[in-house]
C-alpha cells in the first residue's frame, strides 16, 4: 500500500500538508521566519506517535469491554543537540481516568499497541530509545 501527501508553500515558513483524509498547517519557529500558524515538523512526528498508539489502545479496550471514562497520551522526547537533530529518547505516558479500572486489560492493550500494532512506534524504534508508563487517575 502506498500513501501520498502533498505539502504546499503558503508564504514565509508556512506550509499546508494535504492527505486524502484532511489537512494540517506546518510552520517554523518565529526565530527562523515562522508565524506560529501551524505545528512544527518534529511536533507532528510526536503527534503521529501519540495518535497511533491512542487509537490502538481505545480500539483494544473497546473490544475487551474495558472502557474508561477518559484517556490521554503524553509524549516527552529528548532532541539531540547536533544537526541533524532527532529524538533519541522518547517517553510515552498513558493516562487512564475513571474508577474500578480493569488494569489487566488496560495493561494488555498498551502492551499490544507498543509491541505489535503501532506502526509509528515501530518507526520510532529505528532511531529512539522508547519507554512507556501507565498512570491511573481515580475520579
Amino acid at each position: 500500500m502506498t500513501n501520498k501527501i502533498e505539502v504546499s508553500w503558503k508564504g514565509n515558513m508556512l506550509f499546508e500538508s494535504v492527505a486524502p483524509e484532511g489537512s494540517v498547517l506546518i510552520d517554523a519557529d518565529e526565530a527562523v521566519g515562522g508565524q506560529g500558524k501551524g505545528l512544527r515538523p518534529k511536533a507532528l512526528m510526536l503527534t503521529s506517535l501519540a495518535g497511533c498508539t491512542s487509537m490502538d489502545v481505545i480500539s483494544l479496550l473497546k473490544k475487551m469491554r474495558a472502557e474508561v471514562a477518559d484517556f490521554k497520551v503524553e509524549v516527552i522526547a529528548n532532541l539531540t543537540d547536533e544537526h541533524p537533530k532527532f529524538y533519541d529518547k522518547v517517553h510515552v505516558v498513558y493516562y487512564f481516568y475513571g474508577s474500578d479500572f480493569k488494569k489487566d486489560k488496560i495493561e494488555k492493550s498498551v502492551k499490544l499497541s507498543v509491541e505489535r500494532y503501532c506502526g509509528v512506534m515501530e518507526m520510532f524504534r529505528k532511531f529512539s530509545e522508547i519507554t512507556t508508563e501507565i498512570k491511573y487517575i481515580e475520579q
